[in-house]
């Protein structure tokens, strides 16, 4: 059952024409400018958060999203937030992540095309250097010949895309591929120019050298359907 933490002091349209997803873990120094990119008239937002102990969702409502809680894992949440949400077109967004100016009208005009399944936003890291722009070409070169976008692309889709497959793909890692596989199995699956803005914090602080190679390995490693447990055990140590 999905328990309502907090509720939104802002009042949305009542016609709402997009929810954006943002599952949450101890992101309260980041969710607010996550929200902030993704509000706007006809437009959702809503914080799925997994058991934050920093104040996060109260962040988040201040910042006007609704907050809802949820056992801890990303595509669960990401399952409660579209089963707690009515919008014809969900998009999943990252805690860390900004959404492009106009993004809204971005969506919508790919949608336009009743062929068009959902899609993802092009990539850009909020810090500049070297190695950080080897890996932001790297993604581009991967979505170019393989479209396929991770999580924080910010993947959008059609509900009725997601709910024909019976809701957000469940896996311990990984997900955000499930997702892109099950959109485009539904239609045509878009790449749109503007650049999202997501946090290199996790590539700074772990090295980015090391971290590129083992999101590689982990790719290849779903691209041959192994253990899913498996690769999440190796992928956290």
């Amino acid at each position: 059952m999905v328990i309502e933490a907090v509720t939104s002091p802002l009042r949305y349209a009542d016609y709402v024409e997009i929810v954006v997803i943002i599952p949450s873990l101890c992101e309260n120094d980041r969710v607010s400018d996550a929200i902030f990119s993704a509000r706007g008239v006809g437009v959702e937002v809503l914080v799925v958060d997994g058991g934050s102990s920093d104040g996060t969702s109260a962040t988040a409502a201040r910042a006007g999203a609704r907050v809802i809680t949820s056992p801890p894992g990303r595509s669960t949440q990401c399952d409660r937030g579209l089963r707690a949400s009515v919008a014809p077109v969900v998009l999943f967004l990252h805690a860390d992540t900004i959404l492009p100016q106009n993004w809204q009208d971005d969506v919508k005009n790919s949608l336009r095309d009743q062929a068009v399944s959902g899609g993802a936003f092009s990539f850009s890291f909020d810090k500049r250097g070297v190695a950080l722009a080897c890996v932001e070409w790297g993604v581009k070169l991967r979505t170019a010949l393989f479209r396929l976008p991770y999580g924080d692309q910010a993947i959008f889709a059609r509900r009725s895309v997601l709910e024909s497959a019976g809701g957000f793909p469940l896996a311990p890692i990984m997900e955000d591929l499930d997702l892109v596989r099950q959109i485009k199995l539904a239609g045509k699956f878009v790449l749109l120019s503007p650049k999202i803005t997501t946090s290199s914090r996790r590539y700074l602080d772990r090295g980015v050298l090391k971290t590129s190679f083992r999101n590689f390995l982990a790719l290849i490693a779903w691209w041959l359907e192994l253990d899913r447990d498996r690769i999440a055990k190796w992928y956290s140590t």
